[in-house]
């Protein structure tokens, strides 16, 4: 078990997932070395991230796009599209911590990070406090999903769960399911739930758009540049993906011609007996799956007072604009795999010359 116990480093990186193995990475790269001048903490059991509590039947071959850490190719060979995405990534991952000699230390809980003594964070963990002189914040979203609240809901008399807690299509057998939400997440359940349960109702907020051919640079930098607008002005991100569309894939297509992908705007309340519109119309239903997204987890962040009267942290790049010691890595703009990667660079060029010519042994990292 470790004990911190007031240790100063340089720099802490809290988060093991793409964005906190990509900033560990390039530290290692610009002559940080591993547990003297920077540590890495994860609050999950075992390698992976997010992906290690991935549902089953989630396997790699329906992943949108998982792009390889900086330093080392996910081999297609090994990346099986039959088998469950939280299997490639974990095992992936977990070789990607050996090969670049990474020690994450886990599960470490960070509950606060604040002002610290001498100008330093103070870094408040299950296993002891930390001050550092930087911290890299990569703890992404899968920690805080988001539940919108309608009326009603409390007295629904089936089952109500998030993407988060789902595992697979099987439990629904039989069922009448309600999926709420329009991304990624809601129309894979949805293709998946369809051949076993009795009836699916897919709602949304807002219309669903599918995109149609290829997805290229441009598209993706206007993508990004949308997200990095919001952020730029202290509001809450919205996720890439969100901007993005939905890729009409010939699997896509079949659910739409099979009425599997047969929209209807968002409900105005929930009933015991399942959904109802104002305009009179009730669907009966057991379950009411609420793929509804995910909201970043900063809550450690919050004795330091980066919140913006819009709701969200101001960040140029990656850098905190109220704090330039913290930094947020897949945190809106940065929120994908490649942007990870990316934005793990960034925070580590800026750190660097925050800290000084102690460390500048390598030059600024480019691309």
């Amino acid at each position: 078990m470790d004990d911190f116990g007031g240790r100063a480093v340089d720099v802490v990186v809290v988060g093991a997932g793409q964005a906190g193995l990509s900033s560990a990475y390039h530290l290692g790269r610009t002559g940080f070395v591993p547990e003297r001048d920077f540590v890495v903490l994860d609050h999950a059991p075992g390698p992976g991230g997010a992906w290690q509590f991935r549902w089953p039947s989630l396997t790699y071959g329906k992943v949108h796009g998982m792009h390889s850490l900086p330093g080392m190719e996910l081999e297609t060979g090994e990346a099986d599209a039959a088998r469950p995405s939280s299997e490639v990534v974990a095992g992936y991952f977990a070789e990607y911590e050996r090969r670049f000699g990474i020690r994450v230390h886990r599960p470490v809980d960070v509950s606060a990070v604040r002002e610290g003594p001498g100008g330093r964070l103070r870094v408040e963990t299950s296993a002891g406090v930390l001050l550092t002189r930087a911290l890299i914040s990569a703890t992404g979203t899968w920690d805080r999903p988001f539940l919108p609240h309608y009326p009603g809901q409390e007295t629904f008399r089936g089952r109500q769960l998030h993407t988060a807690g789902y595992t697979g299509p099987r439990e629904f057998a039989g069922l009448r399911v309600v999926v709420v939400g329009g991304g990624a997440s809601g129309t894979q359940h949805l293709m998946e739930i369809a051949p076993y349960a009795a009836s699916t109702t897919w709602v949304t907020r807002t219309p669903p758009v599918f995109r149609e051919g290829p997805f290229g640079q441009e598209q993706g930098r206007a993508a990004v540049a949308l997200v990095e607008e919001r952020v730029r002005r202290g509001l809450p991100p919205r996720s890439v993906v969100s901007v993005t569309g939905l890729p009409l894939t010939d699997a896509v297509r079949r659910a739409l011609a099979e009425g599997v992908l047969d929209r209807q705007p968002m409900f105005d309340r929930v009933t015991p007996a399942g959904v109802a519109w104002d305009g009179g119309r009730q669907v009966e239903a057991d379950v009411i799956l609420w793929a509804t997204g995910f909201r970043p987890a900063v809550g450690h962040l919050a004795p330091l007072g980066l919140r913006e009267a819009g709701g969200g942290i101001r960040v140029e790049r990656t850098r905190a604009v109220r704090d330039p010691r913290v930094h947020l890595v897949g945190y809106g703009p940065s929120a994908s795999t490649i942007g990870a990667n990316r934005a793990g660079r960034d925070a580590v060029n800026d750190i660097r010359r925050l800290l000084g010519a102690g460390h500048e042994p390598a030059g600024e990292l480019v691309a």
